[in-house]
């Protein structure tokens, strides 16, 4: 019987209903377009992207980088996939056709009836999403597969199993990663088909039945073999990677590595191939006897062979005569530690050490005692800041010191410089439009003599200003600055603020007081709703959407930090910490010192990174063997340009590695020759890498292997000596206690000479002294210049301290190192009063680096000594200049006047009151010395009355109060003094003049 309402209901589906494969459809478009939605930012990243690297004109770099990756992920992919469903496969279709059930088989029968009918899916499945997770991790990999790809021969084998360095480098990394990979899927896949078999059937676990049928049996006997033959290959793999052994005293395959780990891995490739063998055999016989034997002579094999025989070898026959063993490794691991970190091109002469050098070796060495720097980039930064920002939304970050044909003859002068960048903390607008629209760039830089200040201390800036720029004339030759707006900066939260800028907009922007546009080439363009959509996308703010300030001309400037670019571009290379700026062809720019590294170099030590800035990218990017500085960047300030230098043959050899980058990305790097002349003349021996080698020199410089084993001359780089007039405090950790270690020395850039050179030369400086653990040696053994000049870029030079008696050199072990010499300083009784009264009054007084200058066969300790007001923002001001000579110290206004004590008789000339005008404080006026006597007259009578004078206007200085009249009390008194003790030299026979704070010893022209 029907009912009434179902007799007029129509055959086919009502309206609003879908079919199952509409509905299917239906589905299928809904997840996509949540897939879409969920991925829109990621989307709009990596079409950004792509215009990123189109607008630097290296869309091949990640065009090349983006296909490895995939490549990798989907080959890895497609491969453990395909590999796990044809197993799959075969499992099924060799499955018992009749399944005898027993009450225990319940949950298989279960399982069948509901994965039965749909075993095919399942299995594509299952290989689909095993294989994604198998090839995710192999797209991190591109590196070490472009590496395989292009990598060449390095000309030189290892000692010991006689392979191309260049295999370790290129070809060992990819090949362990591939097996590895190989071996873990074979197990993965092993593993599941068991627990396939056993669904299916063909594994029984009921005691008194068929555990396996023969199919089955034979299917896991063949990846059984499979695993023990990829086993193989792995003990084959680690046969190299023994030359990166940890086991002994050093890295590298030592005694016991080559006498017993090496035989016990010959012997396991040996029983894992028998074994591969035994599995094959055993398809056509029952049981599975002979792989439990295999595998159980397998590992006990590698119990014993690879484990308690290498031990037993360290513990009873190399650790009784270690030295002795392991005196060829350590050659060995000495001989590749060198050529690793290239340190074994080293020039080490002696340094016959001179504690009392005569007067002429200050004349002698004129030219380095101008160059003396003055001015300590940890200490000034302050005053660059406060009284070059010239507004609130500029500041100074980073003081670097270069050189510059600006001297009296045009000669190279010493200088620091900083580039004035946006303050991003106190812009006048904190709106969108200010921050992205307006405030979008830096502008300038500040520049002053190293070696020089004003009267009133203060950095003698010969290029300063904001809008307009002003050079002082004295150096307009050489220093010319027409496109001073820096749009991407060396300082990271400035040049990223809120992650990018839009220039050439109809909004003006500020440079300085002045109103600009933007008329260069950098950045994206951002016309169109689709490119102004993704950046929405990306950055978050709906303005970049709909702002009526943005034209079809303007352009969007993200990753403006210049390493920041650098590395996006090539991200295989390590970055030197300190990109720093120079001044050609009137721009400003950039040079970042990329390096390239590895960790397989063979029997090379890993280097010791522990000294460098915890932002460093060596000391952060892994541990490596190998470091070389093959390649600078240089980066325009204005349009953001990025031009990569190979600069490997610099250094007086090609690097592989470098080259194999080159191979992989034709185009993505210029020679050396192509670099401008007048870059090269600027630049820099880098110095993380200068820190690196002479971290791992103070061991290393050791020869002979028992010396190296004793450690006996072991040096370590000196101690810092700190900037506090109380001394050096150890370094404390980050539980708060302390390590009694102190902080080791900063290389520091120099002018100077060292002996065996004919004239002065830019080059970093370090000193060593002899290793301690509790710091308790402290005398100076060597030190290491690294030269940056044109023609000699590289060289690294090590001078040992030494002294000659009846025509033998020996080791000099009474040179005071850093930390004695600023000890004894500070113990000087003259320098004590001067520097209590200098700290009086709310006053805080600064030491500036301690530097060690070669003149001559002797040693010149310099420190300038600053005062700052307690307020905050206050700029410290250079009030005296300490010199300390063997046991001789003398400290006053001016280094010409220190070295004048120890150094009576010596023609003293700096160049502290040069003639050159320019602003001491603002750009304007005339710079003279500290002590003001770059015109002193030579009557002694004159000098007393001046004397008189000044000691009059310090009382009155004093009668002032407060913190300022104090300093001018002390500044004028000690000027007096100095008058005075000139006045005496004149009347005992000497004659003093003193152009640019010039003294003559009596008799000279």
């Amino acid at each position: 019987m029907r009912y009434p309402e179902d007799m007029n209901r129509p055959s086919g589906r009502g309206p609003g209903t879908f079919s199952p494969r509409a509905r299917a459809w239906l589905i299928g478009i809904v997840v996509v377009v949540v897939v879409v939605v969920l991925s829109a930012r990621a989307i709009a990243r990596f079409y950004t992207d792509y215009l990123w690297f189109g607008s630097v004109g290296t869309t091949f770099v990640w065009r090349r980088i983006l296909l490895t990756k995939v490549a990798l992920g989907v080959g890895f992919s497609v491969v453990f996939a395909a590999l796990l469903s044809i197993n799959l496969l075969i499992a099924e279709r060799i499955a018992p056709p009749i399944r005898t059930m027993t009450p225990e088989d319940e949950l298989l029968s279960r399982y069948r009836e509901l994965i039965g009918p749909r075993q095919r899916s399942v299995r594509i499945g299952l290989s689909v999403l095993f294989g994604l997770v198998a090839g995710i991790g192999a797209s991190g990999q591109w590196n070490n597969l472009l590496l395989f790809r292009y990598g060449g021969s390095f000309g030189a084998k290892d000692p010991f199993l006689g392979q191309d360095i260049g295999f370790y480098i290129f070809k060992l990394p990819f090949l362990s990663y591939l097996v590895g990979w190989a071996f873990a899927s074979a197990v993965i896949i092993l593993m599941m088909l068991v627990v396939s078999h056993y669904l299916n059937g063909g594994i029984r676990l009921q005691p008194g039945s068929q555990h396996a049928t023969p199919q089955v049996k034979a299917h896991l006997s063949v990846l059984l073999a499979i695993v023990a033959a990829l086993k193989a290959l792995d003990y084959v793999m680690q046969r190299y990677e023994l030359l990166q052994s940890d086991r002994g005293t050093v890295r590298g395959a030592t005694y016991t590595d080559v006498n017993a780990q090496f035989p016990a891995l010959q012997l396991l490739i040996l029983i894992s191939v028998l074994s591969a063998l035994l599995f094959l055999i055993n398809i056509r016989r029952r049981g599975f006897t002979l792989p439990i034997v295999a595998v159980a002579l397998w590992l006990l094999v590698s119990i014993v062979a690879g484990e308690i025989y290498p031990w037993f070898i360290q513990s009873f026959q190399v650790s009784r005569k270690e030295s002795a063993r392991e005196a060829p490794y350590i050659r060995r691991n000495i001989q590749a530690t060198r050529a690793g970190l290239g340190l074994n091109k080293i020039e080490t002469k002696n340094f016959n050490y001179d504690p009392k050098p005569a007067d002429n070796v200050i004349t002698d060495n004129a030219s380095t005692i101008q160059n003396v720097r003055l001015l300590d980039p940890n200490v000034v930064d302050q005053s660059f800041t406060t009284l070059q920002s010239q507004f609130a939304f500029y500041r100074f970050t980073d003081l670097d010191v270069d050189r510059y044909n600006i001297g009296a003859d045009g000669a190279a002068n010493q200088v620091v410089l900083s580039t004035r960048e946006l303050n991003p903390d106190s812009l006048p607008s904190q709106t969108w439009e200010g921050t992205h629209l307006i405030y979008t760039h830096g502008y300038g830089v500040a520049l002053a003599p190293a070696n020089a200040v004003t009267p009133k201390g203060r950095p003698n800036f010969l290029v300063s200003g904001v809008s307009p720029i002003q050079i002082d004339p004295s150096v307009s030759s050489a220093i010319t600055l027409d496109r001073p707006e820096i749009y991407f900066g060396a300082s990271k939260d400035v040049a990223n603020q809120n992650g990018y800028a839009i220039v050439d907009t109809k909004r003006k922007e500020k440079s300085g007081d002045n109103e600009t546009s933007y008329r260069g080439k950098g950045g994206v363009p951002i016309a169109g709703f689709m490119r102004r959509f993704a950046y929405y996308l990306r950055f978050g703010d709906f303005e970049t959407l709909t702002s009526d300030f943005l034209t079809s001309k303007s352009r969007i400037l993200y990753i403006r930090d210049v390493a920041d670019r650098v590395r996006t571009i090539a991200p295989f290379l390590s970055l030197d910490n300190d990109p720093y700026p120079i001044l050609v062809d009137g721009r400003i720019k950039f040079v970042v010192d990329a390096y390239t590294t590895a960790s397989t170099y063979p029997y090379g030590q890993l280097a010791d990174a522990s000294q460098l800035a915890t932002t460093a990218d060596l000391r952060n990017g892994g541990d490596f063997n190998y470091l070389r500085n093959s390649v600078k960047a240089v980066v325009d300030a204005y349009d953001g340009t990025v031009t990569l230098y190979l600069t490997d043959d610099l250094y007086g050899a090609k690097d592989p590695i470098a080259r194999a980058y080159a191979a992989a990305f034709p185009g993505l790097f210029k020679s050396s020759a192509q670099m401008p002349a007048n870059v090269k003349a600027h630049l820099r021996y880098p110095e993380d890498m200068f820190k690196v080698q002479t971290a791992m020199w103070g061991r290393y410089h050791i020869d002979a292997p028992e010396d190296f084993y004793n450690a006996s001359d072991r040096w370590d780089v000196a101690q810092d000596p700190g900037t506090s007039t109380e001394g050096a405090t150890a370094t404390t950790s980050l539980d708060g206690t302390s390590s009694g270690r102190l902080p080791r020395i900063d290389p520091n850039y120099l002018m100077m000479k060292v002996p065996g050179q004919k004239s002065e030369q830019f080059m970093l400086f370090r000193p060593f002294v002899p290793y301690s653990q509790d710091d308790s040696k402290k005398q100076l053994t060597s030190f290491m210049v690294a030269k940056s000049d044109p023609g000699e870029y590289g060289t690294l030079q090590v001078f040992r301290m030494t002294q000659e008696t009846d025509g033998k050199v020996d080791s000099n072990r009474n040179v005071d190192g850093p930390l004695t010499a600023n000890q004894s300083i500070l113990s000087a009784t003259d320098v004590s009063q001067q520097l209590t009264l200098l700290g009086q009054g709310g006053s805080k007084v600064l030491l500036g680096n301690l530097l060690i200058v070669p003149v001559g066969e002797s040693l010149l300790y310099v420190r300038p000594v600053y005062v700052s007001a307690s307020a905050a923002g206050a700029a410290p001001e250079l009030r005296r200049v300490i010199v300390a000579v063997g046991d001789s110290i003398a400290i006053s206004d001016t280094l010409a006047q220190a070295l004048q004590k120890v150094f009576p008789n010596a023609q003293v000339v700096t160049q502290e009151g040069g003639a050159s005008t320019g602003s001491g404080d603002s750009g304007t006026g005339t710079g003279t010395g500290t002590g003001g006597t770059a015109t002193t007259p030579d009557n002694p009578a004159d000098l007393l009355g001046r004397a008189v004078t000044l000691f009059a206007d310090a009382d009155a200085a004093l009668k002032s109060g407060g913190s300022s009249g104090l300093s001018d009390f002390q500044t004028k008194s000690q000027q007096a003094q100095d008058l005075v003790a000139q006045a005496e030299q004149l009347l005992g026979g000497t004659t003093t003049t003193a152009p640019t704070t010039t003294v003559k010893k009596s008799g000279s022209p």
